[in-house]
């Protein structure tokens, strides 16, 4: 239960294997409340932490200015950023003001709280943030019509970060066959999603006959800079496409717990071959329950993954 409203969650314990009494820790507390929140943000429609934090480092304003441009408490917005949940009210405020001209507005109508000189400052940041385009079209190709929610983990869908999942395995690994780099990113998601309560790339996943895979993954490998295909020929006659680049991954864009996911899957599948993890893979219950379903994977089944057991 949660401001009044019931939400569905995988509830995650320990057991005393003499007593058979159930315990938890701080760190599985907050997995399990975090499935209960993500469900509410998408419900009302409040951005997540990340995107609260990133929308006002894209109007390069400290978090007090937020707070007073926007008509919160003092401290407000920083909190918001460290995981206090807004009202449905404020959150729609800040998922608003993702679109610049309506930010702006509230720019202008807080005009009489500033200095001149301070008022001119946030203007030319505001005009700064409205001209700037980014990868935004990439993002609509690579995550389609599928908006930050159950389907991708409630990871955030960005660009950059997805790029440098790939750049870390690319350079840890090798050039990578994509049925692979596939497998790698499932378990990335997955792992981090059963850990943290979210998942890592904003992919979301379908499961096909070699196991699952991102949504229109030869999209996603085609869009993303800086990464070339190089056509694998077998002594057999088929060929294969290996993902290869020769750029490092930007490790500022990880946390240190996305670091601590990506090392995990690294050391345990860094000498595996493309058959090796896909056979895994169909071990998962991922796999077998979604298999010619086309259904999307549900992230739940990230509580069953077999991978890692050992």
């Amino acid at each position: 239960m949660f401001r009044k409203e019931k939400f569905q969650y995988v509830h995650l314990y320990y057991q005393c294997e003499d007593t058979k009494e159930r315990f938890t820790t701080t760190e599985i507390d907050e997995l399990n409340l975090s499935q209960v929140y993500n469900q509410y943000r998408v419900k009302y429609g409040i951005p997540f932490p990340d995107e609260i934090k990133r929308i006002r480092q894209m109007y390069e304003l400290s978090a007090s200015k937020m707070s007073e441009i926007l008509g919160f408490g003092d401290n407000q917005y920083r909190l918001y950023e460290n995981g206090d949940m807004p009202s449905e009210a404020n959150g729609k405020i800040l998922s608003s003001i993702k679109e610049p001209s309506i930010f702006k507005v509230f720019v202008e109508n807080a005009k009489n709280q500033f200095e001149v000189k301070d008022f001119e400052k946030i203007l030319s940041k505001l005009k700064k943030a409205m001209e700037y385009e980014g990868p935004h079209i990439k993002e609509e190709l690579i995550f389609d019509s599928y908006s930050r929610g159950v389907c991708n983990g409630y990871a955030t869908q960005s660009y950059s970060k997805l790029k440098n999942i790939i750049l870390f395995f690319i350079e840890k690994c090798g050039n990578t066959f994509n049925t692979k780099m596939n497998k790698l990113l499932f378990y990335t998601d997955f792992l981090s999603y059963k850990t943290y309560g979210y998942g890592m790339s904003g992919l979301a996943y379908k499961a096909i006959q070699f196991g699952p895979v991102p949504v229109r993954w030869d999209r996603v490998y085609s869009l993303i800079d800086d990464v070339y295909p190089e056509i694998i020929e077998f002594t057999s006659g088929n060929c294969g496409t290996k993902l290869c680049s020769t750029l490092s991954p930007d490790y500022n864009c990880f946390s240190t717990e996305e670091i601590a996911v990506l090392e995990m899957v690294l050391d345990k599948f860094k000498d595996f071959s493309a058959s090796e993890i896909s056979d895994l893979s169909h071990r998962e219950n991922a796999w077998i329950k979604f298999n010619n379903s086309n259904q999307l994977i549900d992230y739940k089944e990230a509580f069953t993954l077999h991978a890692f057991d050992s």
